[in-house]
């Protein structure tokens, strides 16, 4: 009698999965930290450009891979 082996489901990480968007074309894009506080010394083109979402880096498409299996 052969026992049937059933390979588990893999869980999504929710705090990354509420935290990274995948795009149409499989690229991950986040936000961008450093403008909640202490914006009255920070350049109004420096906050502006923290307000664009960006890709992930290189280093960090494996992590969220893993991640969002199913994303």
């Amino acid at each position: 009698m052969a026992i049937k082996q059933v390979k588990k489901k893999l869980k999504t990480k929710k705090a990354i999965a509420k935290r990274i968007k995948i795009t149409g074309t499989g690229k991950a894009l986040r936000h961008k930290g450093g403008k909640s506080h202490l914006n009255a010394h920070k350049s109004s083109k420096r906050k502006r450009s923290l307000r664009k979402a960006t890709l992930v880096s290189d280093t960090q498409k494996k992590v969220v891979r893993l991640s969002m299996p199913y994303m």
